[in-house]
């Protein structure tokens, strides 16, 4: 799950199309507003549909290796997950920095190619036999930094491929793309596995980060940016995203959000499902979940609002629907609808939130700002996981599962509370009633 912060000026220099078209008729929205008409917006999806879905085949690749390398030891597990995550929140703002120093094409290709090295590394220990627990660990620990400085050099490649009015369509076919992956890798990954093991399936995953690098290179180059001292320039962004005035609120509403929503749903969640509904109706929440991801994204990728960033947040507020069915103790029809309906809302405030910062930061800064964000909002995820196991034992599952759902959803819509988020305007393209995009 994704959010981030920002606003100012729009985007800088945008490649146009291989032939630009005329002007459009009064009321047509212009073929500039549909982001497939842009070549390197072309290669970019394919490179992330490939990246994605095979990132979405190695968590369940992953863990099934470890537990049968270790023996069954979950502890494996959790350090191996950790070794990822710990540096790439601690790398997340100079990965910001870097991509709006350097060319960000080109450190996307190099953060890939060194995802590939990482997984095909892996997967070499797991066929060969040689499992050990540093060596993994260490190999994930490169993943994790790759990762750091993959994220916010995409949030910033979009602008450069894609033209300013069509932004919200290109975040909502990225987001159909991201989601379809989620819902089709672990499957497809579950099957390879009892198929031919754990290490070819790892093996798919290094070579779609390979794939990726081959479609990344073949995009537009962007200039070079302004060099100067690192820390210089981390400053620099911590203070480009206390400019944004809308930044802020809806930052704290994603920390909130990931502090109090995702841990209780991924460690509460199964269980208390089982106990209410039964084991299989955990499968098919989560199947409903994906359904309204997908659904999410293709409506939005024809839907303008006008202030798109209000409706997304407000959106987000259907996040906290299945946690408070779940609290109510209803049954599985009500679980899987509130599955669906937190699929919708989540997808929704995604696309905004990404829209939002390329239509509203300069692009200069504007992966130092996605990554600020990041860092802040991800930072609450390992403290909630952590926390929920001893305030169930406190207070009870399904009590703490309730009040969760009544915070998430109220640090949702309180942001709205803002006159800035409130009024921050969506660059609508021409033809879908208002003035064209800049």
């Amino acid at each position: 799950m994704d959010p981030d912060p920002h606003a100012a000026s729009g985007p800088a220099r945008v490649p146009a199309p291989a032939a630009r078209p005329g002007p459009p008729a009064r009321g047509a929205v212009s073929p500039l507003a549909y982001p497939l008409s842009y070549p390197g917006f072309r290669w970019f999806l394919t490179g992330q549909a490939v990246s994605l879905l095979g990132s979405a085949m190695a968590p369940v690749a992953l863990a099934f290796a470890v537990l049968d390398g270790s023996g069954g030891r979950p502890g494996d597990l959790g350090v191996v997950l950790a070794a990822r995550m710990l540096p790439m929140l601690a790398l997340l703002v100079v990965g910001g920095v870097t991509a709006d120093r350097f060319r960000r094409r080109t450190v996307l290709v190099a953060a890939n190619l060194g995802s590939a090295a990482a997984q095909g590394a892996v997967a070499g220990l797991l066929l060969t036999g040689r499992y050990a627990l540093p060596s993994v660990a260490g190999l994930e620990v490169l993943g994790g930094v790759c990762a750091a400085f993959t994220t916010p050099a995409l949030r910033g490649l979009v602008p450069e491929v894609v033209g300013a009015a069509a932004l919200r369509p290109a975040n909502a076919l990225l987001s159909t793309v991201r989601n379809a992956a989620k819902v089709l890798g672990p499957s497809l990954s579950g099957g390879l596995v009892v198929a031919v093991g754990s290490g070819p399936a790892i093996v798919c995953d290094a070579v779609s980060f390979a794939v990726a690098a081959g479609c990344l290179a073949r995009l537009p180059g962007d200039g070079a940016r302004a060099a100067g001292p690192v820390w210089a320039a981390v400053r620099g962004g911590w203070r480009e995203f206390g400019r944004v005035r809308w930044a802020g609120p809806a930052t704290l509403s994603f920390f909130v959000i990931n502090l109090v929503q995702t841990g209780t749903w991924q460690i509460l969640g199964p269980a208390l499902t089982e106990r209410t509904a039964g084991r299989a109706v955990w499968g098919l929440v989560l199947s409903a979940r994906g359904v309204g991801l997908l659904v999410s994204g293709a409506v939005l990728y024809r839907l303008a609002v006008g202030r798109l960033l209000a409706w997304g947040l407000a959106a987000g507020a259907l996040g906290a629907v299945p946690l408070l069915v779940l609290g109510a103790r209803w049954d599985a029809p009500w679980l899987v609808g509130g599955g669906f309906a937190a699929g919708l809302g989540v997808c929704v405030t995604g696309i905004a939130w990404d829209t939002s910062l390329q239509e509203h930061v300069p692009a200069h800064a504007l992966s130092r700002v996605a990554a600020t964000g990041d860092l802040l909002a991800y930072a609450a995820i390992p403290v909630g996981q952590l926390w929920v196991g001893p305030l169930a034992r406190a207070y009870g599952g399904f009590r703490v599962v309730a009040v969760a759902g009544v915070v998430s959803a109220f640090a949702a819509v309180l942001p709205l509370a803002s006159r800035a988020v409130r009024g921050l305007r969506h660059a609508r393209p021409p033809g879908d009633g208002e003035a064209p995009c800049p």
